[in-house]
């Protein structure tokens, strides 16, 4: 089976075909500024032959543009892997949440549905991929769609650790409760740690743009530091993470619009509103080595953060057998890596510097109790199995 899975992001799309079950990559493509006029990036690999295309300052001005380019590319030529767009069956989501709808689904009437009704809680995110998928299914009708919800790696969290102290009735009538995102990132984390053994304790770090830990048991999430919106949890790049409920109210009474308190707390919150210079931790890295206290604060608010979920979560599993750090920062940086470990002592952490400086795959020093693993995150892959799989 030919499986297509698109990531879809405001302003960007990427794709990979895969043949599966061997999971074997057929084609990827890239597609950055979509939106744009003479100025959208646009590259495209067949991964069979290794030809590429690539080009900049080209025009891409919707989704719709975009995915008929990457389309004509796939079937086109000496380029294209297949001949004709029929030989997809499948298309794969890494859709974020649908109201009703935790796990992974077809994406009919109802679960789009779902989506648009729980827009407040990921604007950004279940616009895009309402609309990539409209525009999908006019050119691929003869496929079927699956939604890869960021949540439904999650849904088996019990009830006692995403159950919010708000009325009951909350959680009855609109579902509020802790969804958790990040799914296909920790899910493939799972999908490697079974492969050392089937009985394991592990926390994985996801820590990027986006952030988040989650505790995994025998392949399975049991807790997460998001919450019911993706402004929760860790700090991240350009989001508040964690806050007081009414923080809102108090700065509204302050004078400030509702539009001035979603900006602070979607754009220009986290790492960037922390440290005055950027949501790039390299950018603030770098700012910290010269010197910026505001650099080197958030910093410390960043690794604090990760601590004090691994803290919780280690011992509500009651033990630690694995702890993943993946995603951008956790896969490269190991500024980041050596501080969070060197807090946890107490757990039995143990890292090898010189591992980690090289950032390899087992950074764990010898007679360390935890295993210390750096995971490139594969979230694609998650997909095309869950994808495939899906009946």
């Amino acid at each position: 089976m030919k499986v297509l899975v698109c990531n879809v992001g405001s302003t960007s799309l990427k794709f990979k075909l895969y043949e599966m079950p061997d999971a074997k990559v057929l084609a990827q493509c890239g597609i950055e500024r979509v939106g744009s006029d003479h100025d959208a990036i646009f590259k495209y690999e067949n991964c069979l032959t290794g030809d590429k295309v690539g080009f900049e300052k080209v025009d891409i001005p919707s989704y719709e543009s975009g995915i008929r380019k990457f389309l004509d590319y796939l079937t086109g030529g000496e380029i294209g892997v297949i001949e004709a767009v029929t030989e997809i069956e499948r298309v794969g989501y890494k859709a974020t949440l649908s109201k009703g709808h935790f796990g992974i689904h077809e994406l009919d009437e109802a679960v789009l549905a779902g989506m648009e009704d729980w827009i407040s809680l990921a604007p950004l995110h279940n616009r895009a991929y309402l609309a990539a998928i409209r525009v999908m299914r006019d050119f691929l009708p003869e496929a079927r769609f699956i939604g890869c919800f960021e949540t439904a790696f999650h849904r088996d969290i019990p009830l006692e650790r995403k159950i919010y102290g708000v009325p009951y009735e909350w959680y009855e009538k609109y579902g509020v409760q802790r969804l958790g995102y990040h799914g296909a990132s920790h899910g493939y984390i799972a999908d490697v740690l079974n492969e050392y053994g089937k009985t394991y304790k592990a926390i994985s770090c996801h820590l990027g743009g986006s952030c988040s830990v989650c505790a995994i048991e025998n392949g399975k999430s049991v807790d997460t530091s998001f919450g019911m919106s993706l402004e929760s949890g860790l700090i991240h790049a350009n989001r508040v993470g964690d806050m007081d409920t009414s923080m809102s109210y108090f700065l509204h009474e302050e004078g400030l619009s509702d539009k001035e308190i979603l900006e602070g707390m979607q754009k220009n919150g986290g790492l960037k509103g922390i440290s005055g210079v950027s949501g790039d931790l390299r950018y603030v890295l770098e700012a910290a080595e010269e010197g910026n206290e505001r650099a080197q604060l958030a910093i410390d608010v960043f690794v604090t953060g990760i601590v004090h979920y691994i803290g919780a979560f280690a011992m509500d599993l009651g033990g630690l057998d694995y702890l993943v750090f993946t995603a951008g920062i956790g896969e490269h940086s190991d500024y980041v890596r050596a501080r969070v470990c060197e807090k946890l002592s107490l757990l039995g952490v143990r890292i090898d510097e010189a591992k980690n400086a090289r950032s390899e795959s087992d950074i764990s020093a010898e007679g360390s109790a935890v295993k210390v693993l750096v995971i490139p995150t594969n979230e694609e892959l998650g997909i095309a199995r869950r994808t495939f799989e899906y009946v």
